[in-house]
């Protein structure tokens, strides 16, 4: 659990920076229109999960990991990043974007948590490398 809360800070306190960085930048994050500078965003939390992922099953593991170990492992860590990216998310729309409802937030709230169930699935299949099932 310990690794599922370090990348997870990690992960949601850059996911929440990046609303004010977007901000301090000029670009507003709430409008029907996307700047194209916001999908570099997405590679926080691929980024992330895939290294903490990475971490715990060098680590925690001893390098051998199967599909549904780091799929709980990387619903952890999305749980954790999660709950912080939208507690700053939060703060960003009460107290920075007031005019702005939260419509648009829980827009954007849905697509990072797709971006997430779909980074969580990749970035398993790619580092498992233990087979659940036994040949006799």
């Amino acid at each position: 659990m310990k690794n599922a809360l370090a990348s997870g800070i990690i992960i949601g306190i850059l996911s929440g920076l990046w609303l004010f960085i977007m901000r301090w930048a000029g670009y507003t994050t709430f409008n029907d229109q996307v700047a194209p500078i916001e999908y570099v965003s997405i590679i926080i939390p691929v980024l992330g999960l895939f290294l903490g992922l990475k971490s715990y099953r060098d680590h925690d593991l001893g390098g051998k990991m199967g599909f549904l170990e780091g799929l709980i492992q990387s619903f952890k860590i999305l749980l954790v990043g999660g709950a912080i990216a939208a507690f700053g998310g939060f703060i960003y729309v009460n107290y920075v974007e007031v005019e702005h409802n939260t419509r648009d937030f829980s827009g954007r709230l849905f697509g990072a948590l797709l971006i997430g169930v779909l980074s969580s699935l990749a970035a398993t299949l790619l580092l498992m490398n233990k087979s659940n099932h036994s040949v006799d």
